[in-house]
């Protein structure tokens, strides 16, 4: 029980030195054996001169730590033990070695330094050699308290490994300096998995990253997880979804419920099928991209001031998507003003034309003249051109070398006056070996006298039918089309909801061709 009791005591020889024991007390003081006093102090034998300091540090006692401020826990990072005085020092001439080189120390007024100036040389050198500049640094200046060794080398070889040219690494870590501190086996190998999962092939996954390196910031169970399913939920194949990230990442960067459920959400109430919106955005990610407020809404405004019908602008949009993102009230303004001078077409015949054919808004102003100027040149009347363009929109985005080849045809081999090409300017859209010479020489072998539309304008099943009926038919408006609505065959009567497919497929078979 003695025994037991010295253990639980400090060696009184040791007390001493710290605090004054008062006499009277330390007469009342049972003496501590010599055997006993030498089995329980392990310093009772040091020698008189050792400086009780030290023996203090040994012994680290953290109830006076307190009362021996210079003396604190060695840094778990540099390993080595400074006082306040030599810490002070240090940082004094670590800042002032920044200084000289432009960068700013002023950030890293709360970081924990290196002991030496020779390390913070070795990091700025470091990074220096990855093409970082001062500005760079200064930009960034907490990647001076990442570690060459534990923290920058580690992080950099995986990013190599997972297909991040070495000379790209300095830009990579330019965009996202963040990454030096982040844990491989913690942080990035998870978000390259997660890539992998959503069908991210292995060898794009280093572009993918460059394009985005945020992504190496974002947990995986937050706003990434959630943009994916959503997306999957409005109809976006899920195998598309690899392909999408790797067009445009940042989508798996985007908020649900502020921005891609709002964008979602306008585009359907302009009629757009919700199906048919997920083809255009398994094709066209970067949709996404657009800015709801400055730039979608502003750009549906302005293709209605410019006399696009409400009903039609599902279509329009499902036509052009991109139509969403230009300078619309620039490009618009510009090309009705150039359709009115040259091509004699009014504000109206315009509004139909872009209904047509939206791409014409960014069309080049001379390659729409080459086409106009072929026909001019052909003897047809510039009114007649303007009708056929408002009818006909793709005559303009044409090449002329295959209207060229197939206006002689029609003229050498047909024999037909220009009005047909006035009535029905789609023959220029035909292709000239595979559609109008092979129909038109079965029309010669059976002597059949019919329009251009009644023969080019049909599938080749129609065709054939059409050669082995005893009359010609009359010919009748080819199919309507209403975003919102069924699809209307000539002849026949609306499709019946009693069919299998539902109005969505049948909505997305006829939108194929948009």
């Amino acid at each position: 029980m003695i025994s037991s009791l010295f253990r639980a005591r400090k060696p009184i020889t040791q007390i001493a030195q710290i605090v004054p024991i008062n006499p009277q007390v330390s007469q009342k003081l049972t003496p501590i054996p010599p055997s006993i006093q030498s089995h329980q102090n392990p310093y009772a034998q040091l020698p008189h001169s050792q400086n009780p300091s030290r023996v203090l540090q040994n012994c680290s006692f953290s109830t006076q730590s307190s009362k021996f401020p210079e003396y604190e826990m060695p840094s778990v990072t540099w390993g080595v033990v400074q006082g306040r005085k030599e810490k002070l020092v240090s940082r004094v001439i670590i800042c002032d070695y920044l200084k000289s080189l432009g960068i700013v120390p002023d950030e890293l007024e709360n970081l924990e330094l290196p002991s030496t100036v020779d390390v913070m040389r070795e990091r700025v050198e470091f990074l220096q050699k990855l093409g970082l500049t001062s500005d760079d640094i200064n930009e960034y200046p907490l990647m001076l308290g990442c570690s060459v060794r534990k923290n920058m080398i580690p992080v950099l070889a995986y990013l190599e490994k997972i297909g991040i040219p070495r000379s790209k690494l300095g830009e990579f870590v330019k965009n996202y300096p963040q990454v030096l501190h982040a844990s491989v086996v913690v942080e990035l190998v998870p978000v390259v998995k997660f890539l992998r999962g959503l069908d991210v092939e292995k060898q794009d996954i280093g572009y993918v990253l460059q394009k985005y390196p945020e992504l190496l910031g974002y947990k995986l169970e937050g706003t990434m997880s959630t943009s994916v399913a959503y997306l999957v939920s409005i109809g976006v194949n899920p195998r598309d979804i690899g392909p999408m990230v790797t067009q445009y990442p940042y989508f798996l960067g985007m908020r649900v419920g502020t921005v891609i459920k709002p964008f979602v959400d306008f585009l359907v109430s302009l009629g757009l099928p919700k199906m048919i919106l997920a083809r255009m955005l398994e094709k066209r990610a970067y949709l996404l991209g657009y800015d709801l407020q400055e730039t979608v809404k502003p750009n549906v405004d302005c293709l209605i001031s410019f006399g696009i019908r409400r009903e039609v602008l599902a279509s329009v949009v499902a036509q052009y998507p991109q139509i969403l993102g230009l300078p619309l009230k620039a490009k618009m303004s510009s090309q009705q003003y150039f359709f009115s001078l040259k091509l004699k077409i009014d504000p109206e015949g315009f509004a139909r034309v872009i209904e047509k054919m939206p791409q014409i808004v960014s069309l080049h102003q001379h390659v729409i003249m080459k086409p106009v100027e072929f026909l001019l040149g052909r003897g047809i009347p510039s009114e007649d051109v303007a009708k056929m363009i408002v009818k006909c929109p793709q005559l303009i985005a044409l090449r002329v070398e295959l209207m060229k080849n197939s206006f002689y045809f029609f003229k050498s081999e047909m024999g037909r006056p220009l009005k047909e090409l006035v009535e029905f300017p789609e023959y220029f859209t035909y292709s000239l070996e595979s559609r109008i010479k092979p129909r038109y020489q079965r029309l010669q072998s059976k002597e059949i006298r019919c329009s251009l539309k009644w023969f080019l304008n049909c599938s080749d099943q129609r065709f054939e039918e059409r050669l082995q009926g005893e009359y010609i038919e009359t010919e009748t408006p080819g199919p309507l089309f209403c975003m919102g609505g069924k699809l209307e065959l000539p002849g026949n009567e609306m499709v019946s909801d009693e069919e299998d497919e539902s109005d969505d497929e049948v909505l997305y078979k006829r939108t194929v061709s948009l």
